[in-house]
């Protein structure tokens, strides 16, 4: 980058997450905007421009996506080629790269001709930076998602790459701690001194769940609830308790609270299981250091007390303000594709990344 601020973005199916380095690559601002694709291109126009108004025009704009799995696109190949159209017409005088997995960084007009690469790209780029603080294994818990990527030797050591491969390989899990539906965690819950059958439609969400549990961060549920109402307690109580086919009665709470309780243990258990499958490859310690991003790692936190497991953020090792501490490890992929574009600042090396013979990424020093 010759000079300019640098941004980078992590463009999701429901959000777009960015984050803003100054020229001289210090991290200085991060903040995400609902982009709900599956209603449209024009949202990620709309978010586009959001950002710019926030910053200004950026000089370079670097970018990652899972994106191209919304269903508004025919296939990936199809989101990748229309996603990287749209950012080119939103920034027409911004330097655009999209990043490609283990052939690093690549022009937006060269995005289509890599899409496989591209496709759902933005876990590899977050452990690329995770991997440089040492070894572990990344969880990084999201709104939608867990990506659960083992860290050995300064880089990846995983067995998919594609979302098809991680999820056979547990290194996809499809829950999260805001979108993911309520009826996806469990078929049955107990209520009332016995076992219910929870309803299958989508009453309420995770956000709800974790909104009584008290963990769900500030300003990590943007979109509208399930019902149209508010993203108060009260309102969340009343939707888990839908789901059960009950009603928020006065005096009525503490049934939501302790449902909510084992709704979040449960979701919990879903990732310990995913974790146990990565970590039966045998290819680590037993009780390898976990290591949290995303705005669910307070559930990594709590694994990693219940495990007896050593614990660190995933920003732990990066020249980071305090006061950006938090959401760095929310936005995990922007801060990490903007990172590895960064120019200017020595972060940046070329070295083989581990468990891939022929890949070639950047990593900080």
């Amino acid at each position: 980058m010759d000079g300019g601020a640098l941004i980078g973005l992590d463009i999701g199916g429901a959000h777009l997450k960015a984050a803003l380095f100054d020229e001289t690559g210090t991290l200085r601002d991060l903040d995400q905007w609902p982009c709900p694709l599956w209603l449209g291109l024009g949202r990620l126009e709309q978010a586009v421009a959001a950002v710019v108004a926030r910053w200004g025009q950026p000089c370079h704009v670097a970018a990652t996506m899972t994106g191209e799995l919304a269903d508004l696109f025919d296939d990936r190949a199809d989101g990748v080629r229309r996603i990287a159209a749209t950012l080119r017409s939103a920034l027409p005088a911004t330097t655009l790269s999209v990043f490609a997995g283990p052939r690093g960084l690549v022009p937006v007009d060269a995005a289509p001709d890599c899409a496989e690469a591209v496709a759902s790209a933005n876990w590899y780029a977050t452990a690329l930076l995770a991997a440089a603080g040492g070894d572990g294994v990344l969880l990084d818990v999201g709104s939608t998602t867990t990506d659960i990527v083992p860290l050995v030797g300064s880089g990846p050591l995983h067995a998919g790459y594609s979302d098809a491969e991680r999820l056979d390989s547990g290194e996809l899990v499809y829950t999260g701690v805001v979108r993911t539906p309520v009826m996806a965690v469990a078929r049955t819950v107990p209520y009332g001194g016995g076992r219910r059958a929870l309803m299958a439609e989508l009453f309420a969400t995770m956000a709800d769940v974790h909104r009584l549990t008290g963990t769900l961060p500030e300003g990590a549920d943007q979109h509208p609830t399930a019902d149209g109402r508010d993203h108060g307690v009260a309102a969340s109580a009343r939707r888990l308790l839908r789901m059960v086919g009950d009603d928020l009665e006065l005096g009525g709470l503490p049934k939501a609270l302790r449902l909510a309780g084992h709704l979040a243990e449960r979701q919990l258990r879903q990732i310990e299981d995913a974790l146990d499958q990565v970590l039966s490859r045998g290819l680590m310690a037993d009780a390898p250091p976990l290591v949290g991003a995303g705005v669910g790692r307070f559930l990594v936190r709590r694994l990693a007390e219940r495990r007896g497991s050593a614990y660190r953020d995933f920003e732990a090792h990066l020249p980071v303000a305090p006061a950006l501490r938090e959401r760095t490890g929310w936005f995990a992929p922007a801060v990490s594709v903007g990172w590895l574009a960064f120019d200017g600042a020595p972060h940046k090396h070329l070295c083989p990344v581990a468990g891939s013979a022929d890949a070639v990424s950047y990593l900080p020093d």
